[in-house]
């Protein structure tokens, strides 16, 4: 190790997933290296009127990406990889995750019709070397298969990311989290744990994946008729569960849903979903079969509004109906703000004369996510001198800071990440440094980029108060009015119910115009802006609604 190399310190960079639930994107360099760990979205808040997705804001990485080493992917669901089909051709890196996380990935680039990314299968327990980094992949438990996190080696020390994990002693496949090489990091020193909080605030340890098959046993067993089962696709060990005691109890199953059909395919091929090929039915097929021999296997589980669950629910499905007596268990938890999606459908379900069972009723869902027993494992296992928790609101990543600092860490050791906020770490010392480029980038259809608050706060103005059109025609030598005002209003009044205030806007509009002219203000921007402010004190007094209001003037 040359002298060069010591001089420098680790800076660790999170671009996305801290203060925030996805999104997740973390940069750590040396010297004049980089790696990121993770490229995910978000999806919208309820205010991101027509808004697709959200993902990070990669300036600095564009800005540096001759720099950039690899893309290290901890496993495979939206919010640690949703923004690879638009990151990765910018940034140019290798990509580094499991064989299923990168066959997803790979969907995902097909899909956007993106070439040329640089994608390299590891498993857990191999190391690869990247410019100055040492990278370990270590087996994690999480609720999708093939999770990883990661031992960065650096001149400077190890950095250990956690990635998306709890401690699950009896998993479905049988692969249990590598906790003794999260130990032997441990023994031999770790500078750094970056790990995930989703689960801080909740006491205790996660329930097993398995005792969720134990719940569908019963149920299997015991039901008469038909079984609808609506989960997250990407939840390969769920899915294996319900197939497995479809083929005990002697039921066939049908998978709908794009996402299920694509995943349950992919997983199938790569060895992760034990499914024969006799025992899957088309959706056509279902009628033909007696109610007790059939499992409909859906995604839906979150209420989405194209999802095959609630086009069931609304009778809006093409090949499959809900009829009385199905069975429906939706083995999910609602995602934050999804809570009255999932209450809608719960209630057509019931309209439909089906029984619904959720996780407030029985033990059909555990979370991937490690409790706080576990978090004070993995902390207690690696011993990092210094600690940062990602992957959680701000509110997470408080409560797992206190739970370091239970366990001894000191508080000026533990630093609640910011996004673009550097943090520089050497052996004996840590900081907080210079804030890079950073945020959200917005995804609106083929759009990247192109809708920003303006756009956001005029989709909220008109989608609360509605849009009031004025079009006139004036004479570009006189600056007279020649023609109209016509007024054109959506979703504002209703305008054959609202003669006496339309008439009013137009006198007031004139009145506008003609004072303009008396005074030679006859600019157009002059005039609009006169027409705009004396409409939206009229309409406001007299309906307490400010809709947006558009002037169009046509000079001829």
């Amino acid at each position: 190790m040359s002298k060069k190399q010591q001089k420098h310190n680790i800076r660790i960079t999170p671009l996305g997933g801290v203060g925030e639930i996805g999104k997740n994107m973390t940069v750590i360099e040396y010297g004049s290296e980089m790696i990121v760990i993770d490229c995910g979205l978000c999806f919208p808040r309820e205010d991101m009127l027509g808004v697709d997705y959200v993902i990070p804001d990669i300036t600095y990485l564009t800005k540096n990406k001759e720099k950039i080493k690899a893309v290290l992917i901890t496993h495979g669901h939206e919010d640690h990889i949703g923004a690879t089909p638009y990151l990765l051709p910018e940034i140019g890196a290798p990509v580094y995750g499991t064989d299923l996380t990168l066959a997803l990935i790979e969907t995902k680039l097909a899909e956007h019709k993106c070439e040329g990314v640089d994608l390299n299968v590891i498993k857990a327990g191999d190391t690869i070397t990247v410019g100055v980094f040492k990278i370990e992949a270590i087996r994690v438990t999480h609720s999708i298969d093939a999770s990883l996190g990661f031992a960065i080696h650096t001149p400077a020390g190890t950095i250990v990311h956690t990635g998306d994990f709890k401690v699950d002693y009896t998993p479905v496949d049988g692969r249990v989290i590598d906790i003794a090489k999260f130990a032997q990091l441990g023994e031999q020193g770790v500078l750094a744990l970056l790990s995930d909080s989703t689960n801080a605030e909740n006491p205790g340890y996660t329930m097993s994946e398995s005792k969720v098959g134990d719940m569908f046993e019963n149920y299997f067993k015991n039901a008469t008729g038909r079984i609808i089962v609506a989960t997250f696709a990407s939840n390969i060990h769920r899915l294996q569960q319900v197939i497995s005691a479809s083929k005990r109890y002697g039921r066939k199953v049908c998978l709908t849903g794009r996402s299920m059909l694509k995943i349950a395919k992919i997983a199938k091929e790569l060895g992760y979903l034990d499914l024969d090929e006799d025992l899957l039915i088309e959706p056509e097929e279902v009628e033909k079969l007696k109610k007790n021999k059939v499992v409909i296997l859906t995604t839906g589980s979150q209420g989405e509004t194209m999802s095959g669950l609630v086009r069931m629910a609304a009778g809006e499905h093409k090949k499959l109906s809900m009829i009385p007596g199905d069975l429906v268990i939706i083995s999910s938890t609602p995602i934050p703000g999804n809570e009255k999606y999932v209450s809608d459908v719960i209630n057509m379900l019931y309209r439909r004369g089906a029984s619904v069972i959720n996780e407030s009723v029985a033990d059909v869902h555990v979370s991937g996510h490690a409790c706080e027993e576990e978090l004070k494992m993995m902390i207690t296992l690696t011993k990092p001198r210094f600690f940062i928790p990602v992957h959680g609101e701000y509110r997470h990543l408080y409560r797992h800071a206190a739970l370091a600092e239970e366990l001894g860490i000191p508080r000026s050791r533990i630093f609640i990440p910011e996004i673009g906020k550097v943090i520089e770490l050497g052996q004996k010392f840590a900081r907080e440094t210079e804030t890079v480029p950073s945020g959200s980038v917005i995804i609106d259809g083929l759009g990247v980029g192109d809708v920003g608050n303006v756009v956001l706060r005029d989709r909220r103005l008109l989608s609360q108060d509605g849009l009031f059109i004025v079009v006139v025609t004036m004479s570009s030598e006189t600056g007279e009015l020649i023609s109209g005002p016509e007024i054109i209003s959506r979703g504002f009044v209703y305008m054959r119910e609202s003669t006496d205030l339309l008439e009013r806007a137009r006198k007031i509009i004139v009145d506008e115009i003609d004072d303009c002219v008396q005074k030679q203000m006859t600019d157009w921007t002059t005039l609009k802006g006169r027409i705009k402010k004396a409409l939206r004190a009229y309409l406001y007094d007299l309906t307490k609604r400010s809709p947006m209001i558009l002037p169009i003037i046509i000079d001829i």
